[in-house]
């Protein structure tokens, strides 16, 4: 009798045990509530042990948590209709402000995230969204972290993933963008003729000062065209050199005698 007493005794001993044994893993913390209080010991990471039907163990993570932000529309500063969407990496750092605080704390940052990237791209212009998005992401993380601090959240970040466009929008930045390119591209050409144009006047000085170095030009002209092994050749003559020419012979033809002209006539 006594026998089955003390076994009954061990069984429900083992059995209180075991209702009143709780884990807490390593990324957790623990917090006791007796009878709906909290109690101010905040139980760590292990095994702890609670008075089954008096205490209720929450736990809570002290992960960093990482929170889509589901793509959200808008219009610009600029007046142009964008949809973005971003993510959000927070943790705990206060377990109790979390729980207590606000009812479900994931949600509330949620909601939080939301509204704020709504207002950040209504503050914001087209080009800042797409070329300056580091200023905007820690005007965006200032703003979510205001109300994160009632409700003991750390924000680590907060980042703008994607920024989609109207294809409307998408083929106006196109034609825009083939616009500066070739224009870019006369700028550029019209400053090497500019250069050319330059170069070449230099040129016809010193060849005007120096009348041999066209001679060069042109022998070196002749061996270009010769190596592409063509069969006719075309070769610039200067019309003062015929001139010149023609000067010369009609001075060097001798003029025939009168007795030779009155014999012919």
């Amino acid at each position: 009798m006594v026998l089955e007493i003390l076994g009954g005794l061990a069984a429900f001993g083992a059995l209180g045990l075991a209702m009143s044994a709780r884990v807490i893993k390593q990324f957790e913390q623990g917090l006791v509530f007796r009878f709906g209080k909290l109690q101010q010991a905040v139980r760590g990471p292990g095994l702890t042990m609670i008075v089954p039907g008096v205490d209720a163990l929450r736990k809570v993570s002290m992960q960093i948590v990482t929170l889509p932000v589901p793509a959200q529309d808008g219009i610009t500063r600029d007046n142009v209709t964008v949809r973005v969407d971003a993510v959000v990496y927070f943790r705990v750092s206060d377990p109790a402000k979390a729980i207590i605080n606000v009812e479900d704390y994931r949600f509330a940052m949620l909601q939080v995230a939301q509204t704020s990237l709504r207002s950040i791209i209504g503050k914001s212009e087209l080009d800042d969204l797409l070329s300056n998005r580091e200023r905007l992401n820690q005007g965006l993380e200032l703003m979510i972290d205001t109300p994160a601090l009632e409700w003991g959240i750390d924000i680590d970040r907060v980042e703008i993933k994607d920024v989609a466009l109207p294809e409307s929008m998408k083929r106006s930045m196109s034609r825009q963008a083939e616009a500066e390119r070739e224009r870019r591209a006369r700028i550029i050409t019209a400053d090497g003729e500019l250069q050319a144009s330059k170069k070449l006047s230099e040129a016809a000085g010193t060849m005007e000062e120096t009348p041999a170095a066209l001679q060069l030009r042109l022998l070196q002209t002749i061996v270009e065209v010769a190596a592409e092994k063509n069969s006719t050749l075309v070769l610039p003559f200067p019309v003062e050199l015929l001139r010149f020419l023609e000067k010369n012979s009609s001075a060097e033809l001798p003029s025939r005698p009168a007795t030779e002209r009155d014999s012919s006539d």
